[in-house]
């Protein structure tokens, strides 16, 4: 029987190579937070259009999990690992896994390697615009070592997401760089309030060097030019909106572009950033 995933980091294991380079990154996310990891391989019956090769499938998909579990032997040791194969969507799958995860993860099927690529149907996208928990998105190319970008909009979420980044930024020993971006229409008295929001989480994380930037323009363009430079991308799944299962366009633009891992925020209390 599979562990419980209960507060640990999901990660949806693929057979490809480039499927399983996520498992990567969400075994290092899992040693930052000191969270245990567990894989999920899905399998859409369904969508195979025929009875799969005798035995094939579940063999194949015991080697996905044990080659995904060798990669976290090899990048986090000291990470408890668990696994499971089951059937149905894998989507789905990690959906429900989300409900009692930390985290949960999955790559991004190529699409920051595919400019013109705009898959609203992608796994990725489906799970950033409904899951209950942060959505870690790898890539298939490894991120420079700089630093932790992301993005702030001054709205109730954005003041969440620049918590859970200074906590990441923390426990990865990263710079931190926040951003706000004032499109160049928009009449703005509020130059300071990102530093100060900033300098609220700086004192409870006197361990991060953070720095922060208002800048005119518009927010995908600038945030996604930022991206090419970060080892990680933490951005809220949207700003203030009626629709707060869905991805705001910014978030979106990211997801679809940014270079680097992606973390979409999901599931936080809009106050758990309010500094005291």
């Amino acid at each position: 029987m599979a562990a419980p995933s209960h507060g640990a980091v999901v990660v949806g294991v693929g057979r490809s190579a480039e499927a399983l380079s996520v498992v990567r990154t969400a075994a290092d996310e899992a040693a930052a937070h000191h969270r245990p990891l567990h894989l999920v391989h899905a399998f859409n019956w369904a969508a195979t259009g025929g009875p799969a090769p005798a035995g094939g499938t579940r063999i194949d998909a015991e080697n996905a999990l044990e080659r995904a579990g060798g990669i976290v032997a090899d990048a986090a040791p000291e990470v408890p690992v668990s696994g499971e194969i089951v059937e149905g969507s894998p989507v789905e799958a990690l959906l429900r896994a989300a409900d009692a995860a930390f985290l949960v993860a999955l790559g991004d099927g190529g699409m920051a390697t595919c400019p013109a690529c705009v898959p609203a149907d992608a796994p990725a996208v489906e799970l950033a615009a409904r899951a209950g928990c942060p959505v870690l998105v790898g890539r298939s190319e490894p991120a420079p070592p700089g630093p932790l970008l992301v993005g702030w909009d001054g709205s109730p979420g954005s003041h969440a997401t620049l918590g859970y980044a200074f906590d990441c930024a923390e426990r990865r020993g990263a710079r931190l760089l926040a951003v706000r971006v004032v499109e160049p229409e928009r009449r703005d008295g509020d130059d300071g309030v990102l530093e100060e929001a900033v300098n609220r989480h700086a004192a409870r994380h006197p361990r991060v060097a953070a720095d922060c930037q208002t800048v005119r323009g518009d927010p995908r363009t600038v945030l996604l030019d930022r991206s090419r430079s970060a080892q990680l991308v933490v951005v809220g799944a949207r700003g203030d909106g009626p629709v707060q299962s869905s991805l705001g366009e910014v978030s979106q633009s990211l997801l679809y572009h940014s270079p680097a891992p992606l973390i979409v925020v999901r599931g936080l209390d809009p106050g758990a950033g309010e500094g005291p």
